[in-house]
């Protein structure tokens, strides 16, 4: 009878482990989700900000461009005034 009953224990004590191996797997799990989801929303939110970023070198290389070409219209209306002037 001890020897049933001392199988019986060794298979209670190996059940038990098995439950809290998967108690702390499952709390694990969980965590690793939410970690997931966190760094789902950080990704998403940095894919955001570099599509801005984007959107505003764009704009300042148009702008850049816009001004260069403004520079060069008035440089070249000096260059006019000043050969006339110095035909003239």
């Amino acid at each position: 009878m001890t020897d049933t009953n001392d199988h019986f224990q060794m298979l209670e004590e190996k059940l038990l482990k098995a439950v809290e191996v998967f108690r702390r797997t499952q709390q694990e799990k969980h965590v690793l989700r939410q970690e997931v989801e966190k760094l789902k929303a950080d990704a998403q939110e940095r894919g955001r900000r570099c599509e801005a970023l984007e959107q505003e070198l764009i704009a300042l290389r148009k702008e850049r461009e816009d001004v260069r070409t403004r520079i060069e219209g008035l440089l070249e209306q000096i260059d006019t005034l000043t050969k006339t002037e110095s035909a003239g």
